[in-house]
């Protein structure tokens, strides 16, 4: 009996590979805001600045969200 990586077929393999590529991108999104948002948070906290730099870096949290997916569509767009 052969093990299961061998006996899928290359099309199959890489469709799972892209299939998690994509699934992870959801989720690296949501970390990236939540990252900025409680990285502002604590900041606000430690300087008794609320809200300012949790809207500061919710900002940055929102914009590394959307480099990932630029750079996700930009590799697709090549193959």
């Amino acid at each position: 009996m052969r093990p299961l990586a061998i006996a899928m077929k290359k099309d199959t393999q890489n469709a799972f590979k892209e299939l998690a590529y994509y699934s992870a991108l959801g989720f690296s999104v949501a970390l990236a805001i939540f990252i900025g948002l409680f990285i502002g948070l604590g900041l606000d906290r430690l300087f008794d600045t609320t809200p300012v730099f949790m809207f500061i870096f919710l900002c940055i949290g929102i914009l590394a969200g959307f480099n990932n997916i630029y750079k996700v569509i930009k590799r697709s767009s090549k193959s």
